[in-house]
């Protein structure tokens, strides 16, 4: 897979990439990342990439010459599966989100800025916007990160045990159950006896029963998703 992160702060997304998981997918040669700073776009010495907004209102608009300089740029160099605009408006990032675009081979992401960008780079560019949540962030940069990190963690190879991906929350609606490590039993705090029983079934049974409950205790709402749907 490669991801190409277009930015205007090329140094605050790189360092996500450079530690832990992300490194490892990187090192191994499963994913490529490459940023493109939008500055290098612009079209006077100033390096300019935003202007007033039309028709006046406070704050500034990231102007449609650099952005489509640089996307033109990428595009005549390779096919993507997909454009996405890290944008507060956009479809709310979800694990299916994730699982979908973690199966394509080639993606670019545009981190906005300011009021965010001239609505005709959305309407002629972008073929899918994102949100990460429900707040306001300085820039899209740190939204990137997140969904890289959501997408490169689904590809086979990153993590140690591929299983463990499958288990997360929100892979089959639920929340995932309680864990449990060494020692049993920490200062009277015990884990609970069927995790130390060595009996398969019971204990996939215990889990399932804590998910559920956790997940109507916590995120009701996903599970009378689930009954809409059947």
């Amino acid at each position: 897979m490669r991801i190409d992160i277009i930015t205007v702060l090329p140094e605050l997304i790189k360092s996500p990439f450079e530690a832990s998981i992300l490194k490892r997918a990187t090192e191994k040669g499963l994913v490529e990342v490459h940023f493109h700073n939008l500055r290098d776009y612009a079209t006077n010495k100033y390096r300019q990439i935003d202007d007033y907004q039309f028709g006046g209102g406070a704050g500034m608009v990231m102007m449609i010459e650099p952005i489509d300089k640089c996307i033109s740029k990428l595009k005549a160099e390779r096919d993507y599966d997909e454009i996405i605009y890290l944008t507060p408006d956009g479809e709310t990032l979800n694990q299916g989100i994730a699982n979908a675009l973690s199966l394509k081979k080639n993606l670019m992401m545009l981190c906005g800025h300011y009021k965010g960008v001239d609505q005709r780079v959305r309407d002629q560019f972008i073929t899918k916007e994102i949100s990460i949540g429900d707040y306001v962030l300085s820039g899209g940069e740190l939204g990137a990160a997140v969904l890289s990190d959501a997408i490169i963690r689904l590809l086979p190879g990153v993590l140690n045990d591929e299983t463990s991906a499958l288990t997360d929350s929100f892979q089959d609606d639920l929340l995932a159950p309680p864990v449990y490590t060494r020692p049993a039993d920490y200062k009277g705090l015990k884990v609970p006896e069927i995790l130390l029983s060595g009996h398969t079934q019971k204990i996939e049974q215990w889990r399932e029963q804590q998910a559920h409950e956790r997940t109507a205790d916590r995120r009701p709402d996903l599970l009378s998703s689930d009954s809409d749907e059947n």
